[in-house]
């Protein structure tokens, strides 16, 4: 064994490199790209300089962070998904989300039998279309849920390629949600919808505390063990969908939702993940995308497109507040991080706590209706 696949040097690599890329995205420039995309692109530089193993020569260690601490970091992140919550947002917020969620499902479909991109992408595309159907509902942390699933993130560049894709058009959006209330107000006058303004948004401190780690390790391990039970029994129903399925339900226990860490804990975790993505690039396999780039790109940008004229037409008929439409649309494909800075920009600060539970909605809803797109495709 050579020292570059000593799992411990390897381990010490990828945990410097996540701080380094969380680090770098705190900078103008770094910030416009994520420390989620960085953290690929560092490990891969690494893997392809032969300072790191890549996906010609894995170790172990990554098989272990692919199978144990990424399903567990996204168990850890839905415990911050409390249902309860989201009344707080109201029902305008929260039957716009829900509409641009059906959306996404349309437009990916939509997309799909227009653009075709199975012919290219192969038996990958619906699979594909699935993690795209989850992050442009919830995040990545549904995107990485499907991925997992079906054992995608061992397609190392294809994998990179589509999260490259995915950042690019969520930049886009933010432009053009920023855009929309502008552009279509005097086309159609909106109504803004009122709500109880709310001048605070409290957050609890996610420090890390002794027994706070002790129940989160035991819920964790516990919750994958009983994740793979189930799979031996029931087969036909996807590990992840079971884990996630108890970590919803667990953050629904007060005890559950107090415990500090699991944000930061699952967070991390993902990084670590995402910085084993970055070492599966190969150059010679990043090379081979050239082909299926432009599909990728083209199928996205469709779906997108497809989400937001039909987020224009039915939240128009509807509630026709262009501010809250844009807020939920970047909600559905940005994430609420980038909803709150919509929120902020189109100065409806009453909107920024509703943006961030309706995003916690997505985080709920994104998983089961990307499995729903793989099953139909």
């Amino acid at each position: 064994m050579t020292f570059i696949e000593n799992p411990v040097y390897v381990l010490a690599i990828l945990c410097l490199m996540v701080l380094l890329s969380i680090q770098a995205a705190k900078t103008k420039l770094g910030g416009k790209l994520s420390a989620a995309l960085l953290v690929i692109v560092f490990t891969a530089i690494l893997a392809n300089l032969k300072l790191i193993p890549s996906a010609s020569n894995s170790i172990p260690l990554y098989d272990g962070i692919f199978k144990y601490l990424a399903a567990i970091g996204i168990f850890y992140l839905l415990l911050g998904i409390n249902l309860q919550s989201l009344k707080k947002a109201g029902a305008p917020m929260i039957i716009l989300f829900l509409i641009g969620s059906a959306a996404t499902v349309l437009g990916i479909l939509g997309s799909w039998y227009l653009v075709s991109p199975q012919d290219v992408l192969g038996d990958k595309g619906d699979i594909i279309a699935g993690m795209l159907t989850g992050t442009y509902t919830g995040g990545s942390v549904n995107f990485n849920a499907i991925a997992l699933e079906y054992d995608f993130q061992k397609e190392g560049a294809l994998y990179a390629g589509t999260i490259a894709v995915d950042n690019v058009m969520t930049t886009i959006w933010i432009i053009v949600t920023l855009a929309i209330p502008a552009f279509m107000r005097p086309l159609w006058k909106d109504k803004k919808v009122t709500m109880k303004k709310r001048t605070k948004i409290l957050q609890e401190e996610d420090a890390l505390k002794l027994e706070s780690i002790m129940w989160l390790f035991f819920l964790g391990a516990a919750a994958f063990y009983i994740s793979e039970v189930v799979k031996q029994f029931l087969p036909q129903i996807p590990f992840i969908l079971t884990l996630s399925t108890i970590g919803i339900v667990l953050a629904q226990i007060p005890f559950v939702t107090k415990l500090k860490g699991s944000q930061s804990l699952g967070i991390y975790a993902l990084y670590l993940f995402l910085a084993v993505i970055g070492a599966y690039c190969e150059i010679e396999a990043v090379m081979e995308l050239q082909s299926t780039g432009l599909s990728l790109l083209l199928f996205t940008a469709l779906a997108v497109l497809f989400h937001g004229i039909l987020m224009i037409i039915i939240g128009g008929l509807t509630y026709r507040d262009w501010d809250m439409i844009a807020i939920v649309s970047q909600a559905n494909v940005g994430g609420s991080t980038s909803a709150i800075a919509i929120a902020e920009s189109l100065n409806r600060k009453e909107l920024v706590l509703p943006a961030i539970l309706v995003g916690t909605l997505g985080n709920a809803l994104g998983t089961y209706l990307g499995f729903l797109v793989v099953g139909i495709l």
